[in-house]
């Protein structure tokens, strides 16, 4: 299995998102593995998560479903690539759980984030006061990449960011 901590990002290809942030990254792990946590956070408000399934090890489902403002439920399903405890969790929609070929792209009215693959990278590191945070998304070509910046890739997962730090502070 690759390992992904070597990987150079292609600024043609991939989106990236650094923040240092001030809370432990076993916790921040914790956010990002707990199904619970996870629904409390990764969507940015209005939308929430309200469903979300886990199988923390390569070749594990990682599935969410979201729900807009509207109430329009939206599913995504993927299988993990790479696990390393407090460090590095990566997933692909690309492939389903046990490293099965996607049906994607899955055409989804209004939801366009359905009709492209990615490969997404979160690698925490220690710091001082925290964690350094990086969210590093890869896509197969320039337009997938394009699309899903104008989609507010940094907003969104700023904004994702920032309710998970919230809720971790409340704990």
């Amino acid at each position: 299995m690759a390992q992904f901590n070597s990987y150079q990002p292609n600024p043609e290809l991939d989106l990236m998102f650094e923040r240092v942030i001030d809370v432990p990254r076993e916790l921040v792990w914790a956010a990002w593995t707990t199904p619970e946590q996870l629904k409390k956070w990764f969507t940015p408000a209005p939308w929430k998560t309200v469903d979300c399934e886990i199988d923390l090890r390569p070749g594990g489902i990682f599935s969410t479903m979201m729900r807009s403002p509207e109430g329009q439920e939206f599913p995504n399903l993927g299988c993990y690539l790479e696990v390393i405890k407090n460090e590095r969790l990566v997933w692909t929609n690309a492939l389903e759980p046990n490293f099965r070929p996607s049906k994607h792209p899955v055409e989804t009215p209004g939801h366009e984030c359905a009709e492209f693959s990615f490969t997404a990278v979160i690698s925490l590191e220690p710091r001082e006061k925290g964690t350094k945070y990086t969210a590093l998304v890869m896509h197969s070509n320039k337009e997938d990449r394009a699309k899903h910046e104008k989609m507010g890739f940094q907003e969104g997962w700023g904004t994702a960011l920032d309710q998970l730090v919230a809720m971790i502070k409340k704990i």
